[in-house]
């Protein structure tokens, strides 16, 4: 711009020539304050830039993986497209300038309708054979929170969450009270049969079938959870989680998700947690707050934090499971001490990954 403005004047100058003294210096005098203008608007947009800082989200679809030697081709695929497709739904949000409370929340919507997840239709069934769902979202702005557990008739349990936190004095709402209040904000209940899926219901039935005969019964095998994480244009964190639980829970059981510190977090002065595994003991170390405590005040980089709490403090529990967390400066972990982890990560500088398993293929 500056050159170009430079090059002008340089073509323009001769032409003044043929004027009195006084036009040519009045002349000049114009051109002296044009230039002026490029430059201070060329500088005004370089500070601009200097401003823009990245933006980057990362997902997670559950922690409890297939086996490799289990996972065929086409499910694989269809896994990844499944995350693939609530990345870029996230990530196209923070492209635009939208908040990261935005890209979070519609991440995990995209999962909450994708049958395939644990969250939304396609949640696991409790010992009677009804979905219960749970969810958060935290805005690292204040921070505020909202939450809501046990609903059984919300088709997005995500964006419930979100009205509790933005419409209500509270942070955690339940069951039938949840429900009212959705009612009050307009937002449509559906049959809990819409949530049911033929895949839910065998592996229910598997699961009775273990009860009965005395035999520990085994997670299944495929994405769970999910939840978001991101930062937006302005440098502020958000986190949102979503989960139908465990199958063959009891009635009434709440997981970590729902629980501001236990499965989701977000403060702008620390990082942003959305965390999948073993939800009783996520509560028991309250993971999503302990990371962030880790990089607010020991200054731990989110990586080593991430690495502290779920390789040394939940293992040593006995609990299972992973997180994704971002911090202020845009930096992402993904990590976890079970088999793999369903999770996918893109930013500005060009990162898009999704991955599965650990090992460098992924």
């Amino acid at each position: 711009m500056i050159a170009a403005a430079t090059e002008f004047m340089k073509l323009s100058v001769p032409w003044i020539g043929d004027r009195t003294a006084a036009a040519q210096s009045s002349t000049a005098s114009l051109w002296r304050v044009l230039a002026a203008c490029v430059l201070t608007l060329s500088w005004a947009a370089l500070a601009r830039g200097a401003d823009v800082k990245p933006v980057a989200i990362a997902i997670h679809g559950g922690a409890g993986v297939i086996d490799r030697v289990h996972m065929t081709p086409e499910r694989e695929a269809s896994y990844r497209a499944g995350l693939a497709a609530a990345l870029d739904a996230g990530y196209a949000v923070l492209e635009r300038g939208g908040s990261s409370l935005d890209a979070v929340v519609t991440a995990v919507r995209v999962m909450e309708d994708d049958p395939q997840f644990n969250a939304g239709r396609g949640a696991v069934l409790t010992h009677q054979g009804a979905a219960e769902l749970d969810a958060a979202v935290m805005d690292g702005v204040g921070p505020r929170a909202g939450a809501v557990a046990g609903v059984r008739h919300v088709k997005n349990p995500i964006q419930l969450a979100r009205l509790v936190m933005e419409r209500s004095p509270h942070v955690l709402l339940v069951g039938e009270g949840a429900e009212e209040f959705a009612l009050e904000q307009g937002v449509a209940l559906v049959p809990n049969s819409y949530f049911r899926t033929e895949l839910r219901v065998r592996e229910l039935e598997h699961a009775l079938r273990e009860e009965q005969e005395g035999r520990k019964p085994a997670a299944p095998p495929g994405p769970g959870t999910v939840g978001a994480v991101a930062i937006d244009r302005t440098g502020n964190l958000a986190a949102a989680t979503s989960t139908g639980g465990l199958t063959n829970k009891q009635h009434g059981r709440v997981g970590d998700s729902p629980l501001i510190g236990a499965g989701t977090y977000a403060n702008n002065e620390s990082c942003a947690v959305s965390g999948t595994g073993q939800g009783e003991f996520f509560i028991r170390s309250v993971v999503a707050y302990d990371i962030c405590a880790l990089v607010q005040y020991k200054h731990l980089p989110l990586a080593a934090a991430v690495h502290e709490v779920i390789h040394n403090k939940l293992q040593r529990l006995g609990g299972e499971g992973g997180v994704i967390a971002v911090d202020g400066a845009g930096h992402i972990a993904m990590d976890f001490n079970s088999g793999g982890m369903f999770r996918a990560v893109r930013d500005s500088h060009g990162r898009r990954e999704v991955a599965i398993y650990r090992s460098s293929t992924q």
